[in-house]
């Protein structure tokens, strides 16, 4: 790797930088993220900035001359930041941390780049370009970060123990690192998280959350699992994960590691979907598989209704671990609760009743639920993976054909409880509810077409049944 990189600071915001701070006798450096990133030629969109003195001013007047009107300012850590058409910039005046074992917010005080570099989480992170102009785009690696990425390492610049005492978020990000970018991490870095798990403890779960999502966002997440795994980090936070673990054999028959399956799975969805609700629907799909875990003499291993207890599981592990409880939620819940339906029908007959009522609960999630389920296929036997996909396809292929013609996804009964008061002129009563609920059951069995007429119709003949008898004839050319 090269020791100069002006090249590749032709940014407007480095010129500026580096004129301002050479007219006013400063240092300023580009550190961070950035730099590792552009010598591992990745794009980034982030920008930190060192100044050795007062970084918010120089964020301030870099703004004025770059005609950028709105700068935030954090006094409490001596940063501003703004953004610069598609940039986020943040300056920070060069500093010293000091910490208390109760807390990973740093006592901080002025300092020089070294002492700002000392303080950085890996060496792969601390790494610095010059903007002064005498030596512009030189690069400042006092703990050989730049071995580190050709080698593919990720280090901590102090004493591992001292780095992840200091914050223990970092052994989080040290896992995440590792994964996004398939660098190992240093032995003795490996055994400093695991000693010091429990410090996890005093981060909040937001900020764990935050870390985790970023790993399971990465490209081969399974690999990070298996980190927080060994470390021990993922006991800190999510048992009910730790639980899926293990083989358990009775009479010679064995189940699988739920464990590692939910990690193939993870891997499979991953493969073809960035969003990161549906991955956290491949976490949790099975998670339910150990409080339902029974051995049959007969059948061996069941997991009866783990998919419905599994459903009931997820608001708790969203609340715990501080993740959004709207309708993201929701959605991984539902897919939790309906991830063995397309799994049935791959194995049995595939019915049009069956493939109703399965448009009708996943509505818009229907496409996403096959692809959460076809994940799913994980048999080591490649004849059998082989004949599910194959079947599978033929599932996908009858879910277009189905709802092209009876239009179900999302469907409401065509005839509405107000219609149902004028035709038979009764006032709100139970009467309104089952002739809807009997509507619907007739459409998603294929007795009648998803349509007004037929729906008038038969909802004429259950009122009648009912003991309910026409006052208004409803127009059926509605």
């Amino acid at each position: 790797m090269s020791s100069n990189y002006a090249s590749h600071l032709k940014h407007p915001v480095f010129k500026v930088v580096c004129k301002y701070i050479q007219e006013h006798d400063l240092e300023a450096y580009v550190i961070g993220g950035f730099v590792r990133d552009l010598l591992l030629e990745k794009q980034s969109k982030d920008i930190d900035i060192v100044v050795v003195g007062d970084g918010p001013r120089v964020a301030k007047e870099v703004a004025e001359i770059l005609r950028i009107k709105s700068v935030s300012i954090f006094k409490n850590y001596g940063t501003a930041h703004f953004k610069y058409k598609d940039l986020d910039i943040e300056f920070v005046g060069a500093r010293k941390e000091s910490y208390e074992s109760n807390s990973r917010k740093p006592y901080t005080e002025k300092g020089t780049l070294r002492d700002d570099q000392f303080r950085r989480d890996f060496t792969i992170n601390a790494l610095a370009l010059d903007l002064r102009s005498e030596s512009f785009g030189n690069i400042i690696d006092p703990f050989n970060g730049l071995e580190d990425l050709k080698k593919g390492v990720v280090r901590t610049p102090l004493e591992p123990e001292v780095t992840f005492s200091d914050d223990p978020l970092r052994m989080l990000r040290a896992i995440r690192f590792a994964t996004r970018l398939n660098f190992k991490i240093e032995v003795k870095c490996l055994e400093a998280i695991q000693r010091q798990s429990a410090r996890l403890e005093i981060i909040s779960k937001e900020r764990i959350s935050d870390e985790l999502n970023k790993i399971i966002l990465t490209e081969t997440p399974s690999r990070g699992f298996k980190l927080l795994n060994a470390t021990h980090l993922l006991h800190q936070f999510f048992p009910e994960m730790i639980a899926l673990q293990g083989i358990e054999t009775i009479n010679g028959k064995s189940h699988k590691d739920n464990f590692l399956h939910t990690l193939e799975v993870l891997d499979n969805l991953a493969a073809n979907s960035e969003n990161l609700w549906l991955r956290w629907a491949a976490i949790l799909h099975d998670i339910a598989k150990p409080p339902t875990k029974r051995f049959d003499e007969t059948v061996g291993w069941t997991f009866h209704g783990h998919e419905e207890i599994g459903a009931r599981m997820v608001p708790k592990i969203f609340q715990r671990l501080k993740l959004p409880l709207d309708q993201k939620m929701k959605y991984v819940q539902k897919l939790v609760r309906l991830h063995l339906r397309p799994i049935a029908l791959v194995k049995g007959s595939v019915s049009d009743s069956a493939i109703r009522r399965l448009l009708n609960e996943a509505g818009d999630d229907i496409e996403d639920l096959m692809l959460l389920c076809n994940a799913d296929i994980t048999s080591k036997n490649e004849f059998k993976v082989k004949k599910y996909k194959q079947n599978f396809e033929l599932v996908s292929n009858k879910l277009r054909l189905v709802e092209e013609k009876d239009r179900i996804r999302n469907f409401q009964p065509p005839v509405s409880g107000d219609l149902i008061m004028t035709t038979f002129g009764i006032g709100p009563q139970a009467e309104i509810g089952i002739i809807k609920s009997q509507i619907k059951e007739a459409i998603l069995e294929g007795i009648i077409s998803n349509d007004y007429e037929d729906a008038v119709k038969e909802m004429i003949r259950i009122g009648n049944e009912l003991g309910l008898s026409v006052k208004i004839a409803p127009d059926l050319k509605n």
